[in-house]
């Protein structure tokens, strides 16, 4: 089988890795790939959102299956297009990838089939959404871009201030571009949070291994968002009477919802959660794999990866016995100083002896090749993930790892997993 997986990230080297293991494939391409990614894939130089070209490749190279990683490209409705020129895919069609395309939508839809989640209003106008926070009163209060912002269109407001500046910067800066035409307020949660990815061919939905990802840029859950400095696998405030719940009132309810909207959702489906002291509430979903959730789940999975997703495919889903490791795992991700903000490119670098140490995978996120050498070309560049029979193994492990690489300006968080080991002293 020939293979194509559309993305250049960790969470696309973690799928080509993780689909290497199937006999039947012969050859698996990447559009666009990465430095990394370049060793266990063919990397063809097409962006992730350059439709046509992908769909004119896949039919040039006959591909066999399709798995589109990147939620531009979903929201886009890339599957439509390939599924269309008969290649079948992994992932959600155009109908089905608004539930991450649009915060508005994915909102409405929980409010009008009862999903728990945040109490929220929807705005177009930034002077009525800065005067119904005055009136609420209510700090911290969460702000979010409607559309597709790199993971990064929520802002906390901690008072009337932070709240009024993030409306502004949102919806009149156009801080996230077209994605803040409109917005929505909702009030902010506390608890553990709780990432749950889960395979769903429309009937049956299959929850993976619950994960915790480490937003912060800094030690302490400091510093700005990013896209995940890390996460470790499984989250232990997630506990087997708490996913039964969540079964119960989200995951199902979210699938039959969309099949009600005539938005049947394969492919997929990302929760997620807050463990509130009323009980699981959805903060978001995600119509991909999360990155870096996908570098500490995937490992787990016994599996074989591209048998589940062709089930996916097929409808087959609730045929298939979908196992997972009772191991840990924990990625810590290696960043360019300065991330998220500015930082610098084509920084040569040293892996030591990280690659070779036992139970480990080190996932490309952002690298480049230059004369051959692996050079960085990311904000988040590396994902070092370690397995372990137990929580602690697998970090001790991840971090002996991270010690081994270096490169100009390199940095990671060294508190991956605190929380969760907190947990499981408790």
């Amino acid at each position: 089988m020939k293979i194509l997986v559309v993305g250049g990230g960790g969470r696309e080297h973690a799928i080509i890795k993780k689909i290497k293991e199937n006999p039947a494939v012969t050859e698996i391409f990447a559009c666009p790939g990465n430095g990394g990614i370049a060793k266990d894939a063919v990397c063809v130089d097409i962006g992730a959102k350059d439709l046509d070209k992908i769909a004119d490749f896949a039919q040039k190279e006959q591909i066999d299956f399709c798995v589109v990683a990147p939620d531009d490209p979903l929201v886009l409705g890339l599957v439509d297009l390939l599924e269309s020129k008969g290649i079948p895919c992994f992932g959600p069609d155009k109908k089905a990838a608004i539930l991450e395309g649009s915060k508005v939508f994915s909102k409405d839809l929980m409010k009008k089939y009862n999903i728990p989640t945040a109490r929220y209003e929807v705005f177009e106008d930034a002077d009525a959404a800065i005067e119904y926070i005055r009136t609420q009163n209510e700090f911290p209060t969460v702000i979010k871009a409607d559309g597709l912002a790199l993971g990064k269109g929520v802002i906390i407001a901690e008072s009337m201030e932070q709240a009024e500046d993030a409306v502004k910067s949102i919806m009149e800066d156009k801080l996230f571009g077209d994605s803040g035409n409109h917005i929505v307020v909702e009030e902010f949660l506390t608890g553990p949070e709780v990432s749950v990815l889960s395979f769903t061919d429309g009937k049956t939905v299959v929850p993976m291994i619950s994960s915790m990802d480490h937003k912060r840029a800094l030690d302490g859950d400091k510093g700005l968002n990013t896209g995940g400095m890390g996460t470790v696998a499984p989250n232990p405030y997630y506990t087997e009477e708490i996913a039964k719940i969540c079964m119960d009132t989200i995951f199902l309810p979210t699938m039959q919802a969309m099949n009600q909207e005539g938005r049947t959702f394969k492919g997929c489906l990302y929760f997620g959660l807050m463990l509130t002291p009323k009980g699981p509430k959805v903060i978001e979903y995600n119509c991909r794999f999360g990155d870096p959730e996908t570098q500490v789940v995937l490992p787990l999975l016994k599996t074989d990866l591209l048998t589940v997703m062709q089930a996916v495919h097929d409808e087959t889903l609730s045929d298939l016995n979908v196992e997972f490791s009772s191991d840990s795992a924990a990625c810590v991700i290696v960043a360019s100083g300065g991330y998220p903000q500015s930082y610098k490119k084509g920084c040569l670098m040293d892996f030591g002896n990280a690659e070779s140490l036992p139970d480990i995978t080190v996932y490309h996120a952002g690298t480049a090749l230059k004369d051959g050498q692996l050079v960085t070309a990311g904000g988040r560049v590396l994902g070092v993930t370690a397995t372990g029979a137990n929580l602690p193994t697998a970090l001790k492990k991840a971090y002996s790892a991270v010690s081994e690489i270096s490169f100009d300006g390199a940095f990671c968080r060294k508190d991956i997993g605190a929380r969760a080991l907190q947990a499981l002293r408790k």
